[in-house]
């Protein structure tokens, strides 16, 4: 008796080694089906890829304490859905996670992580560091105590900064041995869920309040030559260089050797670019750490600068377009640069960050009533890796949120733009009283689109200002289109025969369900004019499916 319960026990045990290596096979053979997070180039546009298919960040920045408390975020999960976003922006502070000298705690992340994949969200995670909106104010105590091994910025007058300078290997190697312990640490967690998709080290970094660090070792640098990796990059790329940035090598006679003085001049622009080099430096090196653990996309981002500021006036030295080279040159392993958005000149400085082939992504936006329309045009005109407001939790009634709306929308058709991206067959509008018209070109025909209040008919269209709209336009046949978005009007005109008028041959409003197409209504009459155009009214957010035709 005690024989067979013996060999029955190790049967079980034998039985339950084959199960457990069965599962742990199933698990290993699931990870490999997946390749890890990231980006891909798809004829002229880059997309990030997640699970093997593109992903568009649908997201929101959490305010900078929010993600410190489960029982904070409790109240906010909830409101992330509503508002239909697919991804979460989320800090992780260096200060929680290595509280003393190379002793790391992740249980609080790691809850967090687990919320976030408990809800279906994706998560982009902001470092804060080194540096944080410029200062230095989430490094630990055990750093901020001793400004001797961890030494700070100074200004001209030899007075200490509130931030660490990036001249200081010490500085550098202490937060590189703590993002790398986060990326083994994410890496363990991520390889088969793939909740965490990209990684933004430290947070608009930049110099306040003078243009450069006088610390001493910045002084020690300052009066050396400029690195002969920076001459080279300037001489292999002296054909594309961003104009403002030539400009000021041109003007110096394109030197090629020297001090920085020496190449670009004496003045506040030759300081921040000194520093531009040296932020970039120490980044691009706790990116290529990080990045040989597990190597997620990561991008900076940059506080924008303000018209007629002086380098120190603002956060100087950042990933900003006019420093674009410099970071390139210098930030290697860096996948492209960001900007953050309290600045109302929306087109202006996307026109800048695209250049280069830098793929546009948003990660920080004013939470305002602009984002809904922007969303649309960043995703649509730019093809934009994503969007994300900030503070996305503050708002009280998530159901009313014009950013969850539009979100929708993007969700639906989410297939059918990464399918068609970097083709020529995607475009977005952003309109308002000062811009209320766009022309668009889809082969040989030329849409002219209109804010919905040009048409009068709408009670607010005699205001002063109006509520700016915004869509995405994409053709998914020689004369078929979608339109998705809300306050827009368009028309049309044939390019390739000009005598020909273009008339609305079918106009349907409805919704993807499991990416088929559900019919809501067939438009017609007035929905569409008689057939002068097509409209979305503002505060409408809806999809039409188009499809035009030719008479004489």
């Amino acid at each position: 008796m005690k024989n067979l319960i013996k060999n029955t026990f190790l049967i079980l045990v034998f039985s339950f080694s084959l199960f457990s290596c069965s599962s742990e096979k199933k698990r290993e053979i699931a990870y490999q089906q997946y390749e890890i997070p990231h980006l891909k180039t798809q004829s002229n546009a880059i997309q990030l890829i997640v699970k093997d298919k593109p992903f568009i960040i649908l997201g929101g920045e959490l305010g900078n304490s929010s993600f410190t408390s489960i029982e904070y975020m409790a109240s906010i999960w909830p409101k992330l859905k509503v508002m239909n976003l697919n991804t979460v922006l989320a800090p992780v502070y260096w200060e929680l996670i290595e509280p003393e000298e190379g002793v790391f705690d992740f249980e609080l992340l790691d809850e967090l992580i687990a919320e976030a994949r408990n809800h279906d969200l994706k998560l982009v995670l902001l470092w804060f560091a080194s540096w944080k909106n410029s200062m230095s104010s989430h490094a630990p105590a055990w750093v901020k105590l001793d400004q001797e091994r961890f030494p700070r910025a100074k200004d001209d007058k030899g007075n200490s900064q509130e931030l660490l300078t990036p001249f200081s290997d010490t500085n550098m190697h202490a937060d590189l041995n703590a993002f790398k312990a986060l990326m083994a640490h994410i890496k363990a967690l991520n390889e088969t869920e793939q909740t965490v998709i990209m990684m933004q080290p430290e947070n608009e970094i930049g110099m306040l309040p003078t243009a450069r660090d006088y610390h001493p070792l910045a002084n020690s640098k300052f009066q050396e030559n400029v690195p002969l990796e920076l001459i080279n990059y300037l001489k292999t790329n002296k054909e594309i260089l961003v104009p403002e940035f030539k400009k000021i090598w041109e003007e110096h006679g394109y030197k090629t050797t020297g001090t920085w003085e020496e190449v670009f001049g004496v003045g506040t622009h030759t300081d921040e670019i000194f520093m531009a080099w040296y932020f970039s430096k120490y980044t691009n090196s706790i990116i290529e750490a990080g990045k040989e653990i597990y190597p997620l996309p990561m991008y900076v981002n940059a506080a924008l600068n303000r018209p007629g500021w002086k380098p120190g006036q603002y956060p100087s030295a950042g990933p900003l377009p006019h420093l674009m080279d410099v970071w390139k040159a210098a930030g290697k392993s860096i996948d492209f640069l960001s900007p953050d958005f309290y600045n109302p000149d929306f087109k202006h400085w996307n026109d800048l960050y695209t250049r280069q082939n830098n793929p546009l992504f948003i990660p920080e936006h004013r939470f305002d009533s602009t984002i809904a329309a922007k969303a649309a045009f960043a995703i649509g005109h730019y093809e934009a890796l994503g969007f994300a407001p900030f503070s996305i939790e503050s708002t009280d009634e998530p159901e009313k949120e014009r950013i969850g709306k539009m979100y929708d929308l993007i969700n639906q058709i989410s297939p059918i733009i990464t399918a068609n991206q970097g083709q020529e067959k995607i475009d977005g509008v952003l309109l308002d009283k000062e811009n209320p018209e766009s022309i668009l070109i889809f082969g040989d025909y030329e849409f002219t689109v209109k804010h919905s209040h040009t048409l009068g008919w709408e009670a607010n269209a005699k205001n002063d200002i109006w509520e700016p709209a915004g869509a995405i336009i994409i053709q998914t046949g020689d004369m078929e289109f979608l339109i998705a978005g809300t306050g827009i009007a368009a028309t049309f005109k044939n390019l390739k025969d000009p005598a020909l008028h273009v008339g609305i041959l079918k106009n349907e409003e409805g919704r993807f369900e499991n990416n088929e197409w559900k019919i809501i209504r067939h438009l017609n009459g007035d929905q569409t004019h008689q057939g002068r155009h097509i409209r979305i009214f503002l505060g409408e957010y809806a999809i039409q499916k188009l499809k035009l035709y030719d008479y004489k």
